[in-house]
């Protein structure tokens, strides 16, 4: 499964972006994004924001599972305290016919429980690292976020959860 990972500020203004593949199930780590629409992942992501501010008004949730989708892409969203957006764009990858593994691996099911609860878990952990960054006195709110440290985390909580 590939993922497109995009903290998205008050400002609606990206603060963060990362697109990664899956590192389970012996994935290599590296986004399988068909080339043609790359592109297309900002934009759907900026897209479900109307969404997201339909939807995090009738739930008490900060996790609000997955709230669109666009042809085989799913967006899953995080609300933060300060109203700031996780946004995770994720297209499942094409299971192989031969194995009936495939068929219940998280890459093969983008809404199933197991997946949904992975997501979870990897937004928060995301979600403390950010809390951590925002911490900082020299963080200025709805600035883009260059720390390698903080990137190396996302890097790492990807490699564990998804």
């Amino acid at each position: 499964m590939s993922y497109y990972f995009a903290i998205i500020g008050t400002l609606d203004n990206p603060l963060f972006e990362y697109e990664f593949g899956t590192a389970k199930q012996g994935g290599d780590g590296i986004a399988r994004f068909a080339e043609q629409a790359r592109h297309m992942n900002q934009f759907i992501v900026h897209s479900s924001l109307d969404i997201v501010e339909e939807v995090q008004w009738g739930s008490g949730q900060m996790y609000l599972k997955c709230i669109d989708r666009y042809y085989n892409n799913y967006v899953s969203c995080f609300m933060t305290g300060g109203n700031v957006k996780f946004l995770l764009l994720h297209a499942p990858s094409t299971p192989s016919t031969n194995t009936t593994r495939a068929s219940t691996s998280i890459a093969a099911n983008p809404t199933s429980p197991q997946t949904e609860e992975a997501i979870k878990q990897f937004f928060g952990e995301v979600y403390e690292n950010w809390v951590k960054t925002i911490m900082n006195p020299f963080y200025n709110v709805n600035a883009e976020v260059k720390s390698p440290i903080f990137r190396s985390r996302v890097v790492a909580a990807g490699k564990k959860y998804l």
